[in-house]
């Protein structure tokens, strides 16, 4: 081989690795990197805006801090029930938010007098964190969330309610051993593993023109490096598996985001006491704004069950 054709095939092969890191680089800046919804940006319905502005101009809202496990600061926002109540719900954002965009979601809890805790997941909002972990370190700061309630309140009812990523971090919670204090979960709209839904939503990145077999190999490998964690370990259909916490599931069949049949599939794997409700016509996350009476109906009711039996 001449000197000439050598330069050639190294330039070549430093071509395709600096592309393939590119394009690894850029994958990884779409699916890892935070960042999150701004006021300019406006909400899909009016009633997402208005728990924004419910708990940022909450009169009794307390702005709370914990260390994470690996010494994050993590910041949730809680806001007391109007009377002395000794039940609480912890309510997890999804994807690119932070805790105000569950905000329609407390003003809900805390009509019916329980008081709610608004952590902002790792990354999000005033939570410290580089990355987004999709519920995998997520779990376990929510552990921490609900030993800060138990530590306030020992007699404490704890209710999980989350959507999207949210969701998804809350199943990867009740896979975890939980305390009694515990009685019940919701999951709007989860997923059932990251890299299904990985490829799933690889389509609709910009510049998707490698095999989806490849962009997975590439974020897998790009998380690994960055994040240190694998994105195969994220697998809430795992997690509910292991779960003794009676959960809800719920998807909209309309959702063009995560695969409505997921839910039926995590419904399916769980091992916990469960229901199933799909809320038709619904696009992702938005049951609760597409029939809010039948989604509060259904959450009301399945709650109020597991309430009565503490």
């Amino acid at each position: 081989m001449s000197k000439t054709n050598g330069l050639i095939i190294i330039s070549a092969i430093g071509a395709v690795l600096g592309g393939t890191w590119a394009l690894g680089d850029y994958i990884y800046k779409v699916s890892a990197k935070p960042h999150e919804h701004t006021d300019d940006e406006g909400d899909f319905d009016e009633s997402i805006t208005e728990g924004r502005l419910f708990v940022r101009n909450h009169g009794s809202k307390k702005d709370i801090y914990i260390n994470s496990y690996d010494s994050l600061k993590l910041h949730a926002s809680f806001i007391p029930a109007k009377e002395e109540s000794h039940t609480y719900v912890i309510i997890l954002h999804g994807i690119w938010d932070n805790h105000e965009s569950v905000g329609n979601f407390a003003k809900h809890y805390i009509e019916k007098g329980y008081s709610c805790l608004l952590p902002d997941l790792r990354g999000f909002g005033e939570s410290e964190g580089h990355y987004i972990g999709y519920g995998l370190d997520d779990r376990l700061d929510i552990k921490e969330w609900i030993d800060w309630i138990i530590r306030k309140d020992p007699d404490a009812t704890i209710i999980l309610h989350g959507k999207s990523m949210g969701a998804a971090t809350v199943l990867m919670t009740t896979g975890e051993t939980l305390p009694k204090n515990v009685v019940c979960a919701i999951s709007d709209s989860s997923f059932t593993t990251l890299p299904e839904q990985f490829l799933s939503s690889y389509k609709k990145f910009k510049g998707s023109i490698i095999p989806k077999p490849l962009a997975l190999a590439l974020a897998r490998i790009m998380i690994k490096l960055r994040a240190d964690y694998d994105i195969s370990d994220v697998a809430p259909i795992k997690a509910v598996a292991n779960s003794g916490t009676p959960t809800l599931f719920m998807h909209g069949d309309a959702d063009t985001f995560i695969d409505p049949h997921m839910c039926s599939r995590l419904y399916e794997a769980a091992s916990c006491p469960r229901q199933y409700c799909i809320i038709l016509g619904a696009d992702h996350v938005r049951g609760v704004v597409t029939d809010p009476n039948s989604y509060w109906k259904k959450v009301d009711k399945f709650v109020a069950k597991y309430l009565n039996q503490k």
